[in-house]
């Protein structure tokens, strides 16, 4: 570690000194991706040069072990290097882990009632109200690509964007929001259930890295897109017009549907963003699955018995299965407050890759 950590150094340097050269200052694409790798580099360069000046006290410190007069000092000196060294030896091996790739995009995320019926519907709504108020949360900006609703309120099926903002370490989205895929589970007393027993129901979530033209191409040939007119639970603002598209890739037989806006171009934009988001995840899905201990959950079938996080009403209680992790503030959660949760599957997931590495 010590090895790649003092090439990775020397390579911060060379940008350092290459991004004072006029050729370099005169040329704007150079300078812009010099600067990338640097900022790229930064968090690890800088822990390790702490790790540095904590072994030079360490060595000081031994030093002043043995004069008698400095000894307890000397001693309280040599603790301390000790636990900085420690502690920065442990971030160094989480920075060093292989980077996901597609931690600084945005996202597409699609939600939908699985078991349950209208109840799972229901719940499916106020899981998207969830990621909505914690996008609010993150200063990140939500908006609606698709939207199927229920006759009483609750959704079908929803694919929306989140998009904007990067926290200090240039992470996006798509870095908190991925391990929300998989199969969320409700127990609770539906509105419509007189005699107060408790459903269980499932509701599906999927967290798309969001894919640009450049990350996936999509040969128009391979495309049946078709027109019709817009559906949903009713009311006086159901377009009337051809305005809905329907595209489906014929390679995979993936089939997106686009409502939400009243121009037949712009429908057209976001189902193809949903296609594209999807094929990058199909290939992203098939490469992990060729990698030995797989780690990132899947959205499954939906069924009851398959869970990553039950959501227990009537306990106010929260519980994610992968990391167990419980917690007594469901309508917190429910309102968004979800960094706990979303902090503690990252480090579950940093600690399964220090163990692969």
């Amino acid at each position: 570690m010590l090895e790649k950590l003092k090439e990775l150094l020397a390579k911060y340097e060379d940008m350092e000194r290459r991004l004072t050269l006029p050729e370099v200052y005169g040329d704007p694409a150079e300078m812009a991706r010099l600067l990338k790798e640097q900022k790229d580099l930064q968090p690890v360069v800088e822990t390790y040069r702490s790790y540095t000046r904590a072994e030079t006290a360490l060595e000081e410190a031994r030093e002043l072990l043995g004069d008698p007069d400095m000894r307890e000092l000397a001693q309280e000196e040599l603790d301390a290097a000790g636990q900085a060294l420690e502690r920065l030896r442990d971030e160094l091996r989480v920075l060093l882990l292989p980077k996901d790739p597609n931690d600084e995009k945005d996202v597409i995320v699609e939600i939908r009632g699985g078991a349950g019926g209208e109840e799972a519907a229901l719940f499916a709504a106020s899981l998207y109200r969830m990621y909505g108020m914690y996008a609010e949360v993150r200063r990140w900006k939500a908006e609606v690509l698709s939207l199927h609703e229920t006759e009483l309120g609750g959704i079908k099926e929803i694919s929306f964007a989140i998009r904007g903002g990067r926290s200090s370490d240039g992470a996006g989205a798509f870095s908190r929001l991925k391990f929300e895929s998989g199969v969320h589970r409700v127990q609770r007393v539906p509105d419509t259930e007189a005699s107060g027993r408790i459903h269980t129901s499932t509701v599906t979530v999927a967290v798309l890295p969001e894919a640009e033209e450049v990350d996936v191409t999509i040969d128009p040939g391979d495309l049946i897109i078709e027109t019709c007119r817009s559906g949903g639970a009713g009311g006086q603002h159901v377009n009337k017009t051809e305005s809905a598209i329907r595209i489906v890739h014929k390679p995979t037989g993936m089939v997106v549907e686009c409502q939400d806006e009243r121009s037949q171009h712009k429908n057209k934009d976001r189902a193809l963003k949903i296609l594209r988001s999807r094929l990058l995840e199909k290939a992203r899905s098939e490469q992990d699955s060729a990698i030995a201990g797989q780690r990132r959950s899947q959205v499954g079938t939906g069924d009851r018995s398959e869970r990553i996080r039950t959501y227990n009403f009537p306990q106010g209680r929260l519980t994610d299965h992968r990391i167990n992790l419980t917690l007594y503030r469901l309508e917190s959660v429910m309102n968004g407050d979800l960094d706990e949760i979303i902090d503690g599957l990252i480090t579950a997931d940093q600690a399964a890759k220090l163990v692969e590495n």
